[in-house]
């Protein structure tokens, strides 16, 4: 069955999930974060299938996620590391570890956003750079913005 492409669509949460909506490439941005970088590493952290991993990776380094260097010659191996675009969805992961603990912890809490420094649990919000007010639905909304 073909994949819906929402590439063409003009509303950017449609056009992120054609390139990060699969879950297999969350999974895979979820690792590198982690620090894997590996094929083997993602691969044996997801269960994903082979073929698969190497379609999910193609696509993440097409579209600007992942960088593929090789790190080895004989033969040659490569390595998948974030770019700056693919650093820039930590909030997305954050978000949806977020929501994941609140609703569907029913094993327990499994990850945390901890501050690096201190090692202190972060409570994950959201705020309004102009305003400092929490974007929350109460006070926010997301609106379309119609196109002339």
């Amino acid at each position: 069955m073909q994949r819906k492409n929402f590439d063409e669509m003009t509303c950017p949460i449609a056009r992120t999930l054609d390139r990060v909506g699969e879950w297999w490439s969350i999974l895979i941005l979820r690792d590198a974060f982690f620090g894997r970088t590996r094929f083997d590493e993602f691969q044996k952290s997801t269960g994903i299938a082979p073929n698969i991993l190497t379609r999910r990776l193609k696509s993440l380094v097409e579209a600007g996620l992942l960088e593929k260097r090789p790190y080895q010659q004989r033969p040659v191996r490569y390595e998948y590391l974030l770019t700056e675009m693919g650093r820039n969805t930590q909030p997305l992961l954050i978000a949806l570890s977020d929501f994941g603990n609140r609703y569907f912890a029913d094993r327990g809490v499994t990850m945390q956003v901890r501050d690096i420094a201190t090692g202190d649990v972060a409570t994950p919000v959201y705020i309004d750079e102009k305003t400092g007010k929490t974007i929350d639905p109460e006070t926010f909304s997301i609106r379309s913005v119609r196109q002339h």
